[in-house]
């Protein structure tokens, strides 16, 4: 056997690897495939689609679908907790970009 991964493996630890199915996906949040459906209809997350026409999800999206999930939770309305989330990402590379650019040498 040979230490190389195989293009299996390599899909399997990848984050955005479509690896889950709408069922598992809401079993894994402990929603529903609405609730799925409703945050795609928002555009929060795009999930690919297999070569038969179903929604599949990678653990990236499962993560910001359960922030979505923890904020409709807390009793924020679908849309509203779709736009604080992608304004939380906006602030997160912000605040990236702005370290990155005080990291440089030379830059005051």
């Amino acid at each position: 056997m040979t230490s190389e991964k195989s293009p299996i493996a390599d899909s399997l630890d990848d984050d955005d690897y479509p690896a889950y199915t709408m069922g598992r996906a809401a079993e894994m949040l402990g929603t529903t495939p609405a609730f799925l459906r409703s945050i795609g209809e928002a555009r929060l997350i795009t999930p690919l689609r297999s070569s038969g026409g179903h929604r599949r999800y990678s653990r990236y999206q499962l993560r910001i679908a359960a922030r979505a999930r923890e904020l409709v939770d807390g009793g924020t309305p679908v849309d509203a907790a779709c736009r604080i989330i992608v304004l939380e990402d906006q602030l997160e590379e912000a605040l990236r970009l702005n370290e990155r650019m005080h990291r440089r040498p030379g830059v005051s």
